[in-house]
């Protein structure tokens, strides 16, 4: 006699086990978002240390005017007087200097340094072309001969200096060149302008001074 109720087990359920490809689709999922925010915070940083060294670099190499300046003055040969005439006549020897404050050297032209006394040009020198390495400065000897002109004897006060025995003079000169970066040229004009005051008695330059 069979039994009236009869268990019937139950169907297993159907069941399967992943495969290595598919385990490895699924972690490559579950590590997409991680991956990509540190390749986002990385390429971030990276952008920002590029733009800090641009930065910097941009700075340390922008271009930068020379400056030019005498270093001395010497007097050579002075005369003067007011008999006849109020004149004076001499020999300025100048030392120019040219500081080049760049990381690339600097070119310049030929050009000319003048004297000047009461706003007229008293004297000129010429200062051949040459260039200046970087960050470097270069010296350079000019003689000046200075000879007061007829016009200038009627130049108001020049009696009075000369029995004062104190004359007030200036340097003027402008240094056209270039310097080159990465190529490209990038024109620079460099100025002279120095004042100073020649004590007669003493024959020498005094309270020289340079913008």
């Amino acid at each position: 006699m069979s039994d009236g109720n009869q268990i019937v087990p139950l169907a297993p359920a159907n069941s399967y086990q992943r495969s290595d490809e598919e385990y490895a689709t699924i972690q490559h999922k579950a590590l997409r978002p991680k991956r990509s925010g540190k390749c986002f915070i990385y390429s971030l940083a990276l952008i920002v240390i590029l733009s800090a060294i641009i930065l910097v670099f941009a700075i340390i190499v922008k271009p930068r005017t020379p400056r030019v300046k005498l270093s001395s003055v010497a007097v050579e040969h002075l005369s003067y007087g007011n008999n006849p005439i109020p004149s004076f006549n001499m020999t300025l020897a100048a030392e120019v200097s040219v500081k080049n404050s760049n990381f690339v050297c600097f070119k310049f032209e030929n050009t000319s340094s003048s004297a000047l006394y009461k706003g007229m040009v008293v004297g000129e020198a010429k200062l051949r072309s040459g260039r200046v390495g970087a960050r470097k400065t270069r010296r350079m000897n000019i003689v000046v001969k200075i000879r007061s002109s007829g016009s200038l004897s009627e130049a108001k006060n020049l009696s009075s200096d000369i029995n004062s025995g104190m004359l007030k003079m200036y340097s003027y000169a402008k240094l056209k060149g270039d310097v080159r970066l990465f190529g490209t040229v990038k024109n620079r004009t460099a100025v002279m302008s120095c004042g100073m005051n020649l004590n007669l008695s003493s024959r020498s330059i005094q309270d020289l001074e340079c913008n």
